[in-house]
């Protein structure tokens, strides 16, 4: 049975997440190992090459894949093997790499479906639509017709919704053009500034991820290899090469976004960080222990889905199709 929204303020003074000793694998490929973690309040921005293991961390948060060994504890419970659904209802919203928005819905259909659903708070419609005005002008198109950046605003707008205090980010300026990039850059800062939630970054984005958060840890090989403060880390570029492998490319003009359904890359305003090929990785995140069909478009089902009304046990993805780790 979900929790009620109302238990999830009962422990005062605890971290809004807390992760200690978490291993995770893929049949015998080991992904994450012994993985500490803790956020009380603030932006904790997550750094790592591809395949360190990033994706495969929020999704072990959010119950989409299980944890061999470790606990995960949200605002003080326990969370470690909870079905994504109650996740959400201890007060998390979670923006997943790939935007995963429904092509047949349309922007305000998606909206919709999650308004009122969370717990009550600021976050309503039509603040999303007054953050985001290109939604507001879009609010009848379907998810298939907007751009890379809409696709991302809908999804970041789409998780505040649920007025959460735990908003976890996974990859959101990827692929995206820089005026959308910066726009989500003011975006988080300003949720900062308001701290009544605080904030999980994942980002390969060298400039974003270190402006707008307190702290910054390094993922290597499934591992925390660092965890030190973002400004320090800003003015290290000996300890980016070290662990990041980073390389500067392109400049401030902006550029094109790429289409939606092409496959995203990082964005090229910024510092990026190289790949590693020898982690392993999934097309998509999925349940574990289910195959990977992918879930019709439409009807009630998918609407469930997008709303974040999870059902692993018929659903294998968390919304539409995603990205693998990252």
């Amino acid at each position: 049975m979900t929790e009620p929204r109302q238990s999830t303020h009962a422990s005062h003074g605890a971290p809004a997440l807390e992760i200690r000793d978490l291993h995770v694998s893929y049949g015998s490929a080991s992904v994450l190992s012994g993985v500490d973690l803790q956020l009380d309040r603030g932006v904790l921005t997550l750094l790592g090459r591809n395949g360190m293991g990033k994706t495969t961390l929020c999704n072990t948060i959010m119950g989409l894949l299980p944890a061999d060994a470790g606990a995960i504890r949200i605002f003080g419970h326990e969370a470690t093997g909870r079905d994504p659904n109650e996740i959400v209802a201890l007060g998390v919203g979670y923006v997943p790499q790939g935007r995963r928005v429904w092509p047949s819905l349309t922007v305000d259909e998606h909206l919709r479906m999650l308004e009122g659903r969370g717990e009550a708070g600021r976050w309503n419609r039509e603040r999303v639509y007054e953050i985001f005005p290109r939604l507001a002008e879009r609010r009848g198109s379907g998810g298939q017709q907007l751009s890379g950046g809409e696709q991302q605003m809908l999804a970041i707008g789409r998780a505040l919704l649920a007025n959460p205090r735990l908003l976890i980010l996974d990859e959101p300026t990827e692929g995206l053009a820089p005026t959308i990039v910066r726009q989500i850059e003011r975006l988080l800062h300003a949720l900062a500034a308001d701290g009544d939630m605080a904030i999980l970054l994942v980002e390969q984005n060298m400039k974003v991820a270190l402006d707008v958060a307190e702290r910054a840890l390094v993922m290597v090989n499934g591992e925390i290899a660092l965890e030190t403060e973002a400004a320090s880390l800003k003015h290290d570029r000996e300890r980016q090469r070290q662990l990041l492998g980073v390389s500067q490319e392109g400049g401030e003009g902006d550029r094109p976004e790429r289409p939606a359904a092409e496959p995203a890359a990082a964005s090229t305003e910024a510092t990026t960080m190289g790949s590693d090929s020898r982690r392993p990785t999934l097309p998509w995140p999925t349940r574990w222990g289910h195959g990977n069909p992918l879930a019709g478009e439409g009807g009630t089902e998918s609407g469930q889905a997008a709303a974040g009304d999870w059902r692993p046990t018929r659903w294998e993805l968390a919304s539409s199709p995603g990205g693998g780790d990252s």
